[in-house]
């Protein structure tokens, strides 16, 4: 016998033993975790970046030409280049760094092709990388000769470790190298570039997130007093995760402290450049902005070194699943990735957010049954508002957003295996042919795919499915199985109600003439087949039409007790009472089957 609880606390006798965190103890990994030390926290007791939304898109700048292809094994051929340019330009970035014209010739003549083809939309800025050295500023300057917006983007590192081991520098020193780099810039830009030109200035304090703020903090400042910024004036800030290092709530505190202590921030446009090195790129970008930032710098799926630059389609779907219109057009998402692909010989992944081929499916018979439910009730709710599906809120389960707005279709959202159940499969047969099956005929139609996958494995395509569904329910003068097969009917009614049916069939390979009555076409067929010797009674009876219109088909369920046996039978036909007179034999025909 079970005992209760008694006063010494100990737990009652012939009851289990609750997990609590004492019994879970997790042992020392004997990694060298000496090796490495904490990420800096930032003092800022009031940061207000936690309460923030983002509401509106940032700017956006494309590095894919750039950062992204100097992280490829095979960097971007000029075709490819192009390629990737011009997907950008017609997914609607304004801002697109086009290469690192002083490091070669194969960037350098990238950049002049498409300004001397006119390839660049007036509204499009394009954007060069330089490091801080004279001859390189004036390579890179020349690059962008008779663009019509032209942004040069100078960089040197300010970490600690750079300023000790890299460049044996002082703090001074290493400040000296962006303000005499900037000064450089703004002498070769008025000496090489006309009117024609309007022309734009960024700095990168390179590895933001290792630099002490106060040294990053003073380095702008001095960048800032050289370029002078005012109104009409804007100088690119952009303090990038060159190696992710911390949090992305610690990264959105060095963002909040630099913009609350920067001068003249009303012609900053303080930038964003995350890397991934944590997994956390995307987190970090978006609490950047919560944080004060106003432009976000990436690759299109997160290409970029070692674990990528942060992925721009990520963020940009993140608004507009939101209900925030990114101001990119995501639109035709297939056709981004096969661009990306071909361009960066790279696969995107198949479980990769919004875009990879498995995004939006499901395997699980739960989640297939929340998702199939979740079409209908948004149907529905169409209904009775007097809207389309696509007028109203998005609501459907597992699934974020609707895949038809990136131009997926819905074949894919329901995939059948060993892990199904009755709505996914129900779900393919509704989408694919328009048949609503009852919730029983579900259960009994699943355990036939549940023995099918069970014996073969894998996955089971929706041509499988219903090619099973055909073989088990409907035969045809093609699969004429069964006792039954009929021919035509005729069924009239009394003045006292009653029906009379005569039906032409064949019954165990022989040309009959079934005849009943009752009180409708299908008592009367009841009447009729137990005359012949089949006792079958009516259980339930379901039908709808499959399309709208006067050539409509429609399909009737009727569940069966025969012989001992429930089974279902479906019949489809324009007239819905030979569809009926179909489901009943289609039933009698699986009892003699089975």
């Amino acid at each position: 016998m079970t005992t209760s609880s008694n006063s010494t606390g100990e737990h009652p006798v012939g009851r289990p033993t609750p997990v609590t965190a004492a019994t879970v103890t997790q042992r020392p990994s004997g990694m060298p975790i000496h090796k490495y030390g904490p990420y800096e926290a930032v003092d800022i007791p009031d940061r207000t970046w936690p309460e923030q939304r983002i509401t509106k898109a940032p700017r956006w700048l494309s590095t894919d030409l750039r950062d992204g292809n100097q992280a490829l094994i095979d960097p971007m051929s000029p075709a490819r280049k192009r390629a990737m340019f011009d997907l950008l330009v017609r997914m609607g970035y304004k801002e697109i760094e086009v290469g690192f014209p002083s490091s070669g010739q194969t960037d350098f003549d990238f950049v002049r092709s498409i300004i001397e083809e006119g390839a660049i939309p007036e509204d499009v800025t394009i954007s060069v990388l330089t490091q801080a050295r004279e001859e390189l500023i004036e390579r890179t300057v020349e690059s962008v000769r008779g663009a019509h917006r032209a942004t040069v983007h100078l960089y040197n590192a300010t970490a600690p470790v750079f300023r000790r081991v890299v460049f044996r520098g002082t703090r001074e020193q290493v400040k000296a190298i962006a303000i005499d780099g900037t000064r450089l810039v703004m002498e070769y830009a008025d000496k090489l570039l006309g009117d024609e030109t309007v022309f734009g200035y960024q700095y990168s304090p390179e590895i933001f997130t290792d630099t002490e703020l106060d040294f990053a903090l003073e380095v702008c400042e001095g960048v800032m007093d050289v370029w002078q910024p005012e109104d009409g004036r804007e100088i690119i800030l952009n303090l990038p995760a060159t190696v992710e290092r911390s949090t992305p709530s610690t990264h959105a505190d060095r963002f909040e402290w630099m913009s609350r202590n920067l001068s003249r921030r009303e012609y900053v446009c303080l930038s964003v450049h995350p890397h991934n090195d944590r997994g956390t790129a995307v987190a970090a970008a978006e609490l950047a902005i919560m944080a004060g930032a106003d432009r976000i710098e990436g690759c299109l799926f997160g290409q970029g070194e070692r674990t990528g630059n942060v992925d721009l389609v990520t963020l940009g779907m993140n608004l507009f699943s939101q209900g925030v219109d990114p101001q990119i057009d995501f639109s035709q998402i297939d056709e981004i990735r096969r661009t990306a692909e071909y361009c960066n010989q790279m696969t995107i992944h198949p479980r990769h957010p919004y875009a990879g081929d498995l995004v939006y499916t499901a395997f699980s018979g739960s989640h297939q049954d929340a998702i199939k439910k979740g079409f209908e009730a948004l149907e529905a709710s169409a209904a009775e508002q007097g809207k389309t599906v696509d007028e109203i809120e998005w609501a459907v389960p597992y699934l974020p957003i609707d895949p038809k707005d990136v131009g997926r279709s819905y074949e894919a959202v329901i995939r059948v295996n060993s892990q199904s159940g009755k709505g996914g499969i129900a779900y393919v047969l509704k989408n694919d042919h328009k048949l609503d099956l009852p919730r029983r005929m579900q259960i009994e139609f699943s355990k036939l795919i549940q023995a099918k996958t069970d014996a073969e494995g894998g996955e089971v395509t929706p041509q499988e499915i219903w090619s099973v569904f055909q073989d088990e329910y409907l035969p045809n003068p093609d699969n004429p199985w069964g006792r039954i097969q009929l021919r035509a009917g005729q069924s009239t009614t009394d003045k006292d109600g009653t029906d009379t049916l005569t039906v032409e069939a064949v019954v165990d390979g022989t040309e009959t003439v079934l005849t009943g009555t009752g009180n409708g076409p299908i008592s009367a067929f009841f009447e009729a087949l137990n005359a012949i010797g089949v006792d079958v009674r009516l259980l339930d009876y379901q039908e709808h039409t499959m399309s709208e219109g006067a050539s409509a088909q429609a399909a009737s369920y009727i569940e069966c007790a025969i012989e001992g046996k429930v089974l279902w039978g479906i019949g489809i036909d324009p007239n819905t009472t030979r569809a009926s007179l179909k489901a009943v034999v289609s039933a009698v025909n699986r009892a003699s089957r089975s």
